[in-house]
């Protein structure tokens, strides 16, 4: 896992996901260059020897507090995606064991990982609840329906 860098870029454009998947999270390629503008924003590549087998953005800032009202050390985390072809080698899940450690080192002030996921996700939810997210029972309606707001407390010391 690592920031994005060029050499990534024609790959991530190349990403694609299967239908029942795509619903819900942005490709790199709708999502890539507007992350790259805003400076309350980080882009992520899920790399696996040298290629991009993932991607996801860490948004800070204000706009988070639109559905999670203790945003100001809380970093949310944005269209995570494992391309089609890398899928069912566990990659996904890795890269949440990895990700507390890599907000840690990136984003020293953040005490809080903040994620929204779609109830009907099924696949998304078991794996952000596995990987030590907690529901609090927080809840919005995104753009697909009702979105549950799991959260995952850093012990970083910030």
């Amino acid at each position: 896992m690592q920031l994005y860098e060029d050499k990534f870029h024609e790959q991530l454009l190349a990403f694609q996901l299967p239908p029942e998947q795509a619903e819900f999270t942005a490709l790199p390629a709708e999502s890539l260059s507007e992350a790259l503008r805003a400076p309350d924003k980080l882009a992520v590549v899920i790399a696996e020897a040298e290629l991009a087998a993932g991607f996801f953005i860490l948004h800070t800032g204000g706009r988070i507090a639109e559905f999670y009202s203790n945003y100001s050390e809380a970093v949310l985390v944005r269209a995570f995606l494992v391309d089609s072809a890398c899928q069912g080698r566990g990659i996904a899940k890795a890269a949440m064991a990895l990700l507390p450690a890599f907000v840690c080192n990136h984003l020293p002030q953040v005490r809080e990982i903040v994620l929204t996921v779609n109830e009907r996700n099924l696949a998304a939810l078991a794996l952000y609840l596995h990987s030590g997210f907690c529901d609090h029972g927080l809840r919005r309606t995104g753009g697909k329906g009702p979105q549950r707001i799991l959260q995952y407390a850093l012990n970083n010391g910030a």
